[in-house]
């Protein structure tokens, strides 16, 4: 238990720290700085507290052992024992919540992100299908009351062909992460006739959002270019040059953003997209140095992996990373996302645990 000891005292010390921070005469000078401290304090509250009760059960077991050991009276002994046994149940399940808490954690998670939705292989149904997962991103949004700004969209009939939006809430990257990747459909299209089943798929890419303190742009790097913006059959919408597409010379990313009428706010937009994708090109490149040949339960994280199937005619829904079969396809859609979502946390903290399991 020695691992476990020594990561509670370092975060207990720093959560004593915490509290002489904001208990400062001058803390609240400095609102932000306050908020960022306090939620550190909020986190890392149920570990201290879970790691007081494990002492404190650990103490009180080796209090009864050692009554036990002494007392000769056999009334006093069964006393003992009771309690001994009390105590290391309570002792146990400290510990293994301790466990769970001490599971090093993706240090994005707290983010708010970036999701892009693309159209795939399957034409016009690919389109549709593309609408319906932005449709249920908002609703699992709504579920869990955070809020999404579209920052792009390129409109095909009912559905995209590509959709950008930021989504704001707590946790949102913790939940959100493992929608990336290559999401299938297998339905009949209203335009089939002969009711045969058509496969087609969209691809999603959920991106941390990065501040600017994480990613410097150079604005040297960029090739910032104006337009007029399209809509549907690629008719002009706009009568002066709104549209921004900023091209990022050293990695060639291109990102264009036409929603807004403000060449102004089209250009924070981007900008903002370019900054998620730019982060997550540096974490990409970390992983691969930390580990070449590294695989997650939940997937590699590589967004051409088949990550799930979403069968109509059947009302079900495959998860292939953890091999989970849902037959609630309706309600997925509708925003009860966490059907899905839920055990691929606890597979990541599953495999988490076991990486962390000689320490422990």
């Amino acid at each position: 238990m020695g691992g476990i000891e020594g990561r509670l005292q370092a975060l207990e010390q720093r959560y004593q720290e915490l509290e002489r921070d904001l208990s400062a005469p001058d803390a609240y000078q400095d609102v932000e700085r306050v908020q960022r401290l306090s939620q550190e304090q909020a986190r890392l509250r149920e570990v201290v507290e879970t790691g007081r009760v494990w002492r404190r059960a650990e103490e009180a077991a080796a209090e009864a052992e050692e009554m036990r050991r002494q007392e000769s009276d056999p009334e006093m002994v069964a006393l003992a024992e009771e309690e001994l046994r009390l105590q290391r149940d309570r002792e146990q399940s400290a510990h293994e919540r301790l466990r769970l808490l001490l599971v090093p954690t993706d240090p994005n998670d707290e983010r708010d992100v970036v999701v892009e939705v693309r159209a795939g292989t399957g034409g016009d149904e690919a389109a549709l299908f593309a609408g319906d997962l932005f449709r249920m991103y908002l609703r699992y949004a709504e579920r869990r009351r955070w809020s999404v700004e579209v920052l792009d969209s390129n409109p095909s009939g009912h559905g995209f062909k590509e959709v950008v939006f930021e989504v704001h809430g707590a946790a949102a990257y913790s939940r959100l992460k493992f929608e990336s990747g290559v999401h299938r459909v297998q339905r009949v299209p209203e335009t089939e006739s002969q009711g045969r089943i058509h496969t087609s798929a969209a691809s999603v890419v959920v991106l941390p959002q990065a501040d600017e303190v994480d990613v410097q742009i150079d604005e040297n790097d960029l090739k910032i270019d104006v337009y007029r913006s399209t809509g549907h059959g690629g008719q002009s919408v706009n009568t002066t040059d709104s549209a921004v597409r900023i091209t990022h010379q050293p990695t060639g990313l291109v990102v264009t953003c036409q929603d807004e009428k403000s060449q102004l706010k089209n250009k924070t937009k981007a900008m903002r997209v370019l900054r998620a994708r730019l982060y997550d090109l540096a974490q990409a490149e970390r992983q691969r140095e930390m580990s070449e040949t590294r695989r997650s339960m939940v997937g590699t994280g590589d967004r051409s992996e088949k990550v799930r199937t979403y069968n109509y005619p059947q009302s079900r829904i495959t998860d292939h990373r953890v091999d989970l079969t849902v037959h609630q396809l309706h309600k997925v859609l509708d925003g009860e996302l966490d059907l899905l979502i839920e055990p691929l946390m606890q597979a990541e903290q599953a495999r988490r645990l076991l990486e962390e399991a000689p320490a422990g």
